[in-house]
């Protein structure tokens, strides 16, 4: 099985299975990423976690598959990165956090899926690699613009013209990633973030989640008014009754 998706009550945890390939692509990891973030719309999910059965998160595109798109169209082409495409769009778009946990590393449209996600767990010995020059091709998944917006320019033209991996102490030194942990430990260290999402305010942390998306496309005076309209609907709900009210009287709140 080349990937799973497993419902653990209150998250759901999508499972790369293609160890034979280093983790790289298949439909079946696609399909499992899209059924995430369809059944994240269920109140009861808090989060999705994103990892693999084997040491290496994600490789990125099956060159064996690669290499046959010469024979298709640009037309027919284009639909297939689109496969790649509406997966970042579902993770974006998702009501809830998608959490990468990352053993090994993340290369080409693998470091793509990594960080279209949330928050990032790498064990230490991980590296990111935008691997797609190598192989005479350009990022796509979005890999230009989230990196643009993480890490420093030099850094990003270094990784996707030169193809050079880059650590995760690295990485995280530069805030793209959340977490480093002990080599075999990602998952448990996701885990753990993922009981923390679920002990908060969902409704909150969904409009957060949108705030924080949208803030850079937005002028500061579009985001004025969308922090506005959203603090106040967050301010009448029940999460911030019960929120305030745990505050005040100095006790957990319980947002169940």
């Amino acid at each position: 099985m080349s990937a799973r998706l497993e419902d653990k009550g209150d998250r759901l945890i999508v499972w790369n299975g293609n160890t034979a390939k280093r983790g790289a692509l298949s439909p079946e990891l696609y399909d499992c990423i899209l059924q995430a973030a369809e059944q994240a719309r269920d109140r009861r999910i808090r989060a999705v976690i994103l990892t693999s059965e084997g040491p290496f998160f994600c490789a990125g595109g099956d060159l064996n598959v690669l290499i046959e798109r010469r024979t298709l169209s640009e037309p027919e082409r284009r639909d297939r990165i689109d496969g790649l495409h509406d997966i970042i769009r579902a993770m974006r778009s998702s009501p809830v956090p998608f959490i990468a946990a990352i053993e090994g590393g993340a290369a080409g449209a693998g470091l793509s899926i990594a960080l279209a996600c949330d928050l990032i767990v790498a064990s230490e010995e991980a590296r990111f690699t935008a691997a797609y020059v190598k192989a005479g091709l350009v990022p796509d998944g979005g890999l230009t613009s989230a990196m643009s917006r993480m890490i420093p320019r030099p850094l990003a033209m270094e990784m996707c013209l030169m193809g050079r991996p880059v650590n995760a102490h690295r990485f995280a030194d530069m805030g793209a990633v959340n977490r480093i942990c002990k080599p075999g430990k990602a998952m448990e260290e996701a885990m753990t973030l993922a009981d923390t999402l679920a002990q908060g305010p969902r409704d909150a942390q969904t409009a957060i989640r949108g705030l924080v998306a949208d803030a850079y496309e937005a002028t500061e005076a579009e985001q004025l008014d969308a922090e506005r309209d959203a603090m106040a609907a967050a301010s009448g709900s029940e999460e911030a009754a019960e929120g305030i009210a745990a505050f005040l009287e100095k006790r957990k709140p319980d947002y169940r």
